[in-house]
């Protein structure tokens, strides 16, 4: 199969037809996925551990050696004004040009133009209202992942923000949806401790190809706990965005795509249906970054926004034994103490917040960060060279932050959720077939107009996930607590409130989850972005 090139392209997007198009775009990944899973393709798919699971593209392009570009962090966006309503951003989704790799132009969909987007710091209790402005030819659909958002602000996957000016139809068969044109207004009330969060697009079958060609970007919340702690701040407080992309012999980006357009059809071949790989590694955009740093304690808050790559950091020190991770945050925020990790295991979506501790090291010395899950050039992530020393005030509480514990025997309900290909079941106006495969969720692929699961706002229910493949796991509005895992106690990484969990295949956890604050539908589904647009979603119903 060729990879699709993404290119500034002068034709105009045609109109999709007024039905949507999912059920032929399954059962025409079906008719190839059969084959596949058998082996026809000739990609290894590992079906146990922790490894990643995905295919990988290679470069075609001239790559620069690891650890000889600046590292840089995304910019963070100004609030255009700020009044008793709260605090009101802009953002503009739209083509741009950018240098990733030393001496090409790589075109890129950027939020602002830029990849990662620009980073927006809320504070907990105040509104962040941020408006969209679609500049691209094909609909998006914006998600705060680990937002505790209205339904009508979440990013449901068919609400479609229609490009700015262009008058073609974008019909789909879901009557609940709100599609609008040019801008959408997202309002996220801030209701929820300090975390890193990230928005990204969402939009249905699609979401794989456009977060590769860069709408991501990170949303911090803070709040006086937080600031309250001493931990490392300003230029020492580093978010980094964590993905891998390839590149083709004129330094444009590549994506296995079914549908170039981005319009209709399946977004990603079969071949790559288990999810996508680069061979390059980007932190916050740049290849493989070398970060001058003090020799001072530093927050890394890692953000893996990787289609499918999962990936084992660790600390490798050349000139003496390397510290280890403090782990001070998980995707919810603060953990109740920090936590000493030799190594983090990070899925997509998942995020943790970490200290590093470079105090007592001298100028000269450095601390490569290192990818155990990678091989050949996905080993090397990034590099920290001391240059310095400096006075370094800030501190590690033995304790962080209250959490409080949902409480098993207060569960109402307990559910057993089994994610797992399989062949696709019945459809309105299809019987399925043997023929027919997919990522599905209790053996059902995503249906927008079907409620999945129906939730009552404040009652705790305990969840069983189980897996036949590796899939990390996410969940909208509210955070969960991890139990159990395989029937034992959760793992060292589990720790306090999550939105995304990894459970490799043929292992289950589970999780005790509560949702407040929102009724409507949100969503529950793989984020292995591929995966996801196979169908790997369901319906979360909350009500009163």
């Amino acid at each position: 199969m060729s990879a699709f090139r993404f290119r500034a392209r002068t034709d105009r997007p045609q109109p999709i037809s007024p039905v949507l198009s999912r059920r032929t775009v399954l059962r025409a990944a079906g008719l190839t996925a059969g084959a596949f899973a058998a082996g026809g393709a000739g990609v290894a798919w590992q079906l146990s551990g922790p490894r990643t699971v995905g295919a990988t593209l290679r470069s075609a392009a001239r790559l620069p050696e690891p650890f000889t570009l600046p590292g840089t962090v995304p910019p963070v966006l100004a609030p255009e004004r700020v009044d008793a309503a709260g605090d009101h951003y802009r953002i503009v989704q739209r083509r741009a040009v950018r240098e990733i790799l030393p001496g090409y132009r790589t075109e890129i969909w950027g939020y602002n133009g830029q990849f990662p987007g620009p980073t927006i710091r809320a504070t907990r209790g105040r509104p962040a209202i941020v408006v969209h402005r679609n500049e691209l030819e094909v609909p998006t659909v914006t998600h705060l992942h680990g937002g505790h958002t209205p339904a009508e602000s979440d990013g449901y996957p068919t609400d479609y923000l229609l490009p700015v000016g262009d008058a073609a139809a974008m019909i789909h068969d879901d009557p609940q949806a709100v599609v609008v044109r040019g801008e959408r207004e997202y309002r996220y009330p801030g209701d929820q401790p300090a975390a890193t969060l990230w928005y990204h697009d969402h939009r249905m079958d699609f979401t794989g190809p456009a977060v590769w060609r860069g709408l991501a970007g990170f949303h911090l919340v803070d709040d006086d706990v937080d600031r309250g702690l001493g931990l490392p701040d300003g230029e020492r407080d580093l978010p980094l965005l964590l993905c891998d992309r390839a590149f083709d012999a004129d330094g444009q980006l590549v994506y296995p795509a079914a549908d170039p357009m981005g319009m209709h059809g399946a977004a990603v071949s079969d071949d790559y249906m288990q999810g996508v790989q680069g061979d390059v590694l980007l932190v916050n955009g740049v290849p493989w970054p070398r970060f001058p740093v003090a020799a001072a304690r530093y927050r890394l808050r890692w953000l893996n926004a990787s289609n499918a790559r999962v990936y084992r950091l660790r600390l490798d020190g050349p000139h003496r034994q390397a510290p280890g991770f403090i782990q001070i945050g998980s995707d919810g925020g603060l953990l109740d103490r920090p936590r000493h990790l030799d190594a983090i295991d990070i899925a997509p979506g998942e995020r943790f917040d970490t200290i590093v501790d470079l105090t007592g090291y001298r100028p000269g010395d450095s601390v490569t960060i290192v990818n155990e899950l990678g091989d050949g050039r996905t080993f090397d992530v990034l590099r920290l060279c001391v240059d310095r020393t400096e006075s370094d005030s800030s501190r590690i509480p033995d304790r962080l932050a209250e959490l409080e514990r949902l409480d098993p025997a207060t569960a109402v309900r307990r559910r057993d959720l089994h994610f797992r290909m399989g062949d696709m079941p019945s459809m309105p106006g299809h019987d399925g077939g043997a023929d027919m495969k997919g990522w599905l969720i209790d053996g059902r692929a995503f249906d927008p107009s079907r409620p999945d699961l129906t939730a009552r706002l404040g009652e705790v229910e305990i969840w069983r996930l189980t897996t036949n493949f590796n899939h990390p796991i996410h969940l909208h509005l509210n955070p969960f607590q991890v139990l159990t895992r395989n029937g034992r106690a959760p793992s060292a990484t589990d720790g306090g409130w999550k939105d995304t969990i990894h459970l490799p295949a043929s292992q289950e956890a589970e999780i005790a989850v509560r949702f407040t604050g929102y009724t409507g539908r949100f969503m529950l589904h793989c984020h292995n972005l591929e995966h996801e647009d196979r169908g790997m979603m369901a319906n979360v119903a909350v009500t009163h």
